[in-house]
Order: structure tokens, then C-alpha cells, then sequence
């Protein structure tokens, strides 16, 4: 049964970095993942990878905040949204929820942000 993600880590120790950088809004901090692919397995293949770029930012002002992710040139995911970082959630959202906001538009970030990206696959 395809039950995984597949995409990938932000690697602990930059992780921190970041969070000094960007200090969650919201209570529930999620800043841990990209995802590539929902309902995935063992079999799907890792995607080759290892950085990406924070190119924009978005919150919807009611609980959830995100970071746009560039990853070899674009921020489009393949399946109408866009490669993002959920960074924090407010009670009661949930990290899906980052999807739809970001359909509402996002802000640039400049310069853009280099991040390493470890791929990986783990259980919804």
C-alpha cells in the first residue's frame, strides 16, 4: 500500500540555523521537510537533489506559515502547487493546509537562501 512521502529533510543543523533566522509565528513548528510526492513506497526512487533555495515566503495571517523552495530552477511540485517548507501552524491546522495558501500568492525572498536537502521517504 503507498502510505509514504517521498521528498526531502532539512538536515537538523541547518534547520537550527534557519530557525534563528526565521522565528516560527505560529505554536505548532513543522520547518522539517519538502515534499515531492504523496502516496508513495518503498520502490518510488529518491529524487537526486541535495539543495534547494528559499526564494519566498507566505502566511495566511490565521495559523499557517510556509517558505517557497526553488529546487533545480523551479518552485512548481508538478501537481499545482509548489515546493514549500511548512514553518509553523497555529491549533487546529494542519501542514496541508499550506498548499492552499500558497495559491493566494507568496512574497519573494531576496536574496534567495541556499539550503542543503537530504532525500528521503517517511510514513504519512
Amino acid at each position: 500500500m503507498a502510505t509514504k512521502i517521498t521528498g526531502w529533510k532539512l538536515p537538523e543543523p541547518h534547520r537550527s540555523v534557519l530557525l534563528q533566522h526565521y522565528a516560527p509565528r505560529y505554536p505548532r513548528l513543522v520547518a522539517d521537510h519538502v515534499t515531492l510526492k504523496f502516496g508513495t513506497d518503498e520502490t518510488t526512487p529518491l529524487p537526486t537533489q541535495t539543495c534547494g533555495r528559499i526564494v519566498g515566503y507566505t502566511d495566511d495571517e490565521k495559523g499557517v506559515e510556509a517558505l517557497v523552495i526553488e529546487i533545480d530552477g523551479s518552485t512548481s511540485r508538478g501537481d499545482g502547487s509548489h515546493y514549500h517548507i511548512t514553518w509553523s501552524l497555529a491549533e487546529g491546522r494542519e501542514a496541508k493546509e499550506s498548499n492552499e495558501v500558497l495559491q493566494a500568492g507568496w512574497l519573494p525572498v531576496e536574496p534567495p537562501i541556499e539550503i542543503p536537502l537530504d532525500p528521503a521517504r517517511w510514513d504519512r
